[in-house]
C-alpha cells in the first residue's frame, strides 16, 4: 500500500499481513480526497479504526495540520507506530489506544475539523456507536461501510452525501444545525 498524493506521495506503508486487517484500498482513498479537496488542508484529522493509519497519514501528506488515530488492535497498533516514524510525522500525530467510542467522548468537539470511520463492516454495532458518540461535533464525519449495508445517522446528524464503489461506500454526515 502507498500514500496516493502529496508530501508523502508513492511513500509505502507496512500492513498487517492476511486479513486482520481490511485497509481502505487505494482506489477509495483517492475518491475520499478528491471529494474532501482542499478542506484537507490545515485540517485536525481523527481516523478512527485506524489500522495502518493510511488514511489518517494520506490527510497528513496532504497538508493537515494533525492526524488523531483512535486503534485497539495492539499488532495494528506496531504497524501504525512503524508507520508514523517512516514518515516522520510523530510531531503531527497523536496515537489513542482505546475502543473508538470512549475516545470520541473524551475528545474535544471543537478540535476537529474531519472525522473517519472505518469499522469492522460486519460490525454494525461499531458505526451505531461511534455516530452516536459524533453527536456534538461539528466535524464532517466520513464512514466507510460496505455499499450493501444501510448506515442510519443518529438524530443530530445528517447524511448529505453518499458514494458508492464497488463492494464499499462512504457515508458523509453532517451535524444538523
Amino acid at each position: 500500500m502507498r500514500i496516493i498524493a502529496g508530501e508523502f506521495r508513492s511513500r509505502r506503508l507496512k500492513t498487517l499481513p492476511g486479513m486482520l486487517l481490511r485497509p481502505t484500498s487505494g482506489r477509495l482513498r483517492e475518491t475520499l480526497f478528491n471529494v474532501l479537496g482542499d478542506s484537507v488542508r490545515g485540517a485536525r484529522f481523527v481516523d478512527c479504526y485506524a489500522g495502518s493509519g493510511a488514511v489518517g497519514l494520506e490527510a497528513l501528506s496532504r497538508g493537515a495540520a494533525s492526524a488523531v488515530f483512535v486503534e485497539q488492535s495492539k499488532a495494528a497498533l506496531r504497524v501504525l507506530h512503524e508507520n508514523i516514524r517512516a514518515l516522520g510525522v510523530g510531531a503531527r500525530t497523536t496515537v489513542i489506544e482505546s475502543p473508538v467510542d470512549r475516545a470520541l467522548r473524551r475528545m474535544d468537539p471543537a478540535a476537529t475539523d474531519i472525522v473517519f470511520l472505518d469499522p469492522p463492516y460486519a460490525a454494525a454495532e461499531e458505526y451505531a456507536a461511534s455516530l452516536e458518540a459524533l453527536h456534538d461535533f461539528t466535524a464532517l464525519i466520513v464512514a466507510e461501510h460496505a455499499s450493501r449495508t444501510e448506515i442510519a445517522a443518529p438524530w443530530a446528524l445528517e447524511r448529505v452525501r453518499l458514494l458508492k464503489q464497488g463492494d464499499s461506500a462512504l457515508s458523509f454526515f453532517r451535524r444538523i444545525a
